[in-house]
């Protein structure tokens, strides 16, 4: 992400927590499930009633820290995170009648005819305002408001005053949920980590809380995601592929053709973007949905944090599904079964991978790696191949992995982007079923998990048990499935993985890990043929921010051919030349075609996204950013 999207998100932050304004809290605000509309329609015009109020949400269960916050309420209702939802069918006239009972004028966008910040309306204090609009383009919105900013910033107080608007078709179901991504963060310049104590919420609440999401096997699922948070979010889903049915920016919203969807695993949604997706719950067994930035599962965003470290005695009032602790951007699904169930596989291939980790690989920070047993590297108590060994697997061949931890830390891994049962998915405490559930596994011990790989394609596999550590030193590794009776072609086929070089403490203000391209901060040269085809399997979990990579003939990208995402074969007719430009974040796998036309040389080049041309720099209390690496790629007959 450039810093207008990425340091949008942490800039402000600095700025908007000193002079918090303190507010009685009057009342209780309720998360928001998003299930019902507000509002009443009469004579074609639908009318809602909402006002501002102040009160105490409790994002982390009633048990855990109190907020004051300012929400948006229907007239006589609850106030509400995110705000009521507003949802009609498309010609629909909307009546909103805003109602500021703040002391400070508010600032309010969203329910004009483009429903975007030009379309802003400011209320005087302790007044009321009178909107309209015509809803009349199907798709997902939202409205924000907020009261004069703090050193020309959204108040932390202000940042729970928004919510979705749906408009749809004006005829047909609307069976879908609707799911808002929030945030609430301060900033501690004295903090190891950067930040004083900070929320990451989906319709309120923050994981363990979040609501469960219940379906029964083979039921068509549809969802709706709207992100109100300035930071982008890989959301991916464990499992299962999604299609994706529209995106949109708040303003706008494209519904895609046929032709133009796309099935993923992990999809971004930018700051103050919007999402629809699709899928089918094929699979029994519990699931779950979450950004695939380490630090919005991490601790990092639970209210329990202080001075940057957990607080175990108010930890003890807000029980995470310990000893995994995921936090945040997380969804739990549960699909109960449906039907005959298929029978476990036999005649499993074994496949045994040992877990190690050394100390002080990453400066003071530990490094971990996967090595793979009956190897040389076993043998070798000092490996640490980074990434993990490439597991080249068949489609439709049973596979049994041991993972055997030699870690003091505790274990798990997630077979990322495979359709398997739930039992062996990689969630400790979560992942299977009733009383069948996954544990993690400990220092000393070990766990076999079993799956049947169904398609051919590039998958990864990595920890899922304090991700934020050891993904960011080196427990991942790529998994590639072949159709049966063929191999991978090391010389044609290119696995480019990259990561970080350890973990950034201070995710505000760095300083900010170095990224690696399969376990290197400089890799070596590459070699290539004229007239060879390559594919290049582009895996993702550098860090916690975007990643640019492209393929450059002087200062231009060349062109290559998309052919997959996320494992899944493109559309023939997405299958175009295209500049080798590539912009991803963690959790993404993109398959490209290159066949090299003329001997010379080119340079593979991968880093932050650049700022924009006259982007203002930054204080200097903020460190550089990880540096652009370049690859030289050696063309030859």
């Amino acid at each position: 992400m450039h810093r207008s999207k990425r340091f949008a998100a942490l800039i402000p932050l600095v700025l908007l927590t000193a002079g918090a304004r303190p507010v009685r809290a009057p009342e209780s605000i309720h998360a928001n499930e998003n299930r019902v509309a507000a509002g009443t329609l009469a004579n074609g015009v639908w009318t809602v009633r909402l006002e501002t109020r102040t009160g105490v949400w409790h994002p982390e269960g009633p048990e855990g820290r109190a907020i004051t916050v300012g929400a948006f309420a229907e007239v006589g209702k609850a106030a509400t995170a995110p705000g009521p939802l507003i949802r009609v069918r498309a010609g629909t006239t909307v009546h909103v009648l805003l109602q500021n009972n703040y002391d400070a004028p508010l600032t309010v966008s969203g329910f004009g005819k483009t429903r975007g910040a030009s379309d802003s309306t400011v209320i005087a204090p302790h007044a009321s305002a009178d909107v309209r609009f015509v809803a009349a383009s199907p798709g997902t919105y939202y409205y924000t408001a907020h009261r004069p900013p703090q050193g020309g910033n959204v108040a932390p107080e202000d940042l729970q005053l928004g919510g979705a608007i749906v408009v749809d078709p004006a005829s047909g179901s609307a069976a879908d949920r609707v799911f808002v991504i929030g945030w609430w963060l301060t900033v501690d310049p004295k903090s190891p980590t950067g930040l004083g104590r900070g929320t990451m919420t989906i319709n309120g609440l923050s994981w363990p809380h979040t609501e469960r999401l219940d379906y029964a096997q083979g039921d068509s699922v549809r969802w709706r995601v709207v992100n109100l948070t300035g930071a982008d979010h890989p959301m991916h889903l464990h499992g299962f592929y999604f299609r994706v049915n529209a995106r949109g920016d708040g303003i706008t919203d494209s519904l895609y053709t046929a032709e133009q969807q796309k099935m993923e695993v992990t999809q971004i949604v930018d700051p103050g973007a919007t999402m629809a997706v699709a899928w089918r719950a094929t699979q029994p067994g519990n699931w779950i949905f979450h950004c695939h930035y380490a630090t919005h599962l991490s601790t990092t965003v639970a209210l329990d944090t202080e001075n940057g470290e957990i607080d175990e005695s108010m930890a003890e009032h807000h029980r995470s599904d310990r000893p995994h602790q995921m936090y945040g951007l997380v969804m739990g699904i549960r699909v109960e079964p449906r039907g005959v169930q298929a029978a476990a596989p036999t005649g499993a291939r074994p496949i045994r991978l040992i877990v190690r980790e050394q100390p002080k690989v990453y400066g003071n920070q530990p490094g971990f790696s996967f090595v793979l047993g009956g190897t040389p590297d076993e043998l070798n108590r000092d490996a640490m191949p980074v990434p993990g060994p490439t597991l080249v697997l068949e489609r439709g061949k049973p596979v049994a992995i041991t993972i055997i931890n030699h870690s003091i830390d505790r274990a798990a891994v997630h077979w990322h982007g495979i359709e398997l049962e739930s039992y062996p998915d990689g969630v400790p405490g979560w992942s299977g079923a009733g009383t069948n559930v996954l544990p993690s596994i400990g220092p000393g011990d070990s766990i076999t998990v079993r799956f049947t790989p169904p398609r051919a394609g590039s998958f990864m596999y990595h920890s899922h048990f304090n991700e934020l550590r050891q993904i960011s030193a080196g427990l991942y590794g790529s998994i590639v499935v072949v159709e049966p009776g063929t191999r991978l072609n090391t010389e044609t086929d290119r696995l480019l993985f990259f990561g970080t070089a350890g973990y950034g403490i201070n995710p505000v203000f760095g300083p900010y890990p170095a990224f690696v391209m399969n376990g290197q901060t400089q890799p070596e040269p590459m070699n290539l043929k004229v007239g060879t085809k390559y594919r290049f399997r582009l895996f993702n979990l550098a860090g916690d921010e975007p990643l640019l990579v492209s393929l450059n003939a002087g200062a231009t990208p060349t062109a290559w051919l998309p052919v997959a995402k996320d494992g899944y074969p493109l559309q023939a007719a997405q299958v175009k030349s295209q500049a080798a430009k590539l912009v991803f974040d963690p959790g993404e796998i993109y398959d490209y075609e290159f066949t090299p036309t003329a001997s010379g040389e080119l340079t593979l080049s991968f880093g932050p996204v650049p700022d924009p041309p006259g982007t203002p720099p930054l204080p200097p209390i903020f460190q550089p950013r990880a540096p652009t690496v370049t690859v030289q790629v050696h063309v030859h007959q």
